[in-house]
């Protein structure tokens, strides 16, 4: 979706950008936008490396970094600011993207130190959304979109196992890790001895544990639960 102009309003207080993006065209129409909103682009490149080795000479306020980028166009661009703030602690980014790329999203965003932006390009319908959240971002603020916040819960709803079990599920594995037995699970949770295989048998299924008379299900049931 194109940017379009936004209605005047309170002055900007001018940042250093470096701007990543392949395509020229974009690239210098975004070196143009930021310039006539009286910021200065130090370095506008079309590659990872260039990327990393602007952010480190001129240490912007914020750089602005599209997700493909040569040689193969897929996450180049994002594991470039990865490398950059990995060189860089805490050199603030902000990606714009077609796509939602939630692992290296994650990893971006995972030492904590905030000044990452994530925005999927259609949805900056406005340039003072896109200034807003740049100005945020060099702040030292995270702003990310709405579908990424979406992907990067349902990838960790994922690497939980015990993500899908009830309440009362984790509380019957957390009394089995402690080893008590089904008889003293039913005194302890006032169950009759069948509602607590009943809920065994669906910890064990949530877990994908099928019967395997190789493995003791229990005991790797114990294993999933004390590992999150």
């Amino acid at each position: 979706m194109p940017l379009t102009p936004a209605p005047d309003g309170p002055a900007r207080t001018p940042l250093r950008i470096v701007v990543a993006d392949d395509a020229v065209l974009l690239r210098e129409g975004l070196v143009r936008l930021l310039a006539d909103e009286g910021h200065r682009v130090v370095a506008s490149v079309g590659d990872g490396p260039a990327l990393v080795g602007a952010v480190l000479e001129h240490r912007p306020d914020v750089s602005v970094v599209d997700v493909r980028m040569p040689p193969t166009h897929t996450d180049e661009g994002l594991r470039a600011a990865i490398a950059a703030r990995a060189q860089l602690p805490g050199a603030p980014i902000l990606v714009l993207s077609q796509y939602v790329e939630a692992s290296y999203a994650a990893e971006l965003l995972a030492d904590g130190s905030g000044a990452v932006g994530y925005l999927l390009k259609d949805r900056v319908a406005r340039v003072e959304e896109f200034l807003d959240a740049l100005e945020r971002v060099a702040r030292g603020a995270t702003v990310l979109d709405p579908q990424v916040v979406s992907q990067l819960l349902a990838g960790q709803r994922r690497k939980d196992p015990l993500a899908a079990l009830t309440p009362r599920e984790r509380q019957l594995l957390a009394l089995m890790a402690e080893g008590h037995s089904n008889a003293a699970l039913a005194r302890q949770l006032v169950l009759s001895n069948s509602a607590v295989e009943k809920h065994i048998g669906n910890v064990f299924a949530k877990l994908g544990l099928p019967p395997d008379d190789s493995q003791h299900r229990r005991v790797l049931a114990v294993l999933a639960y004390l590992d999150a």
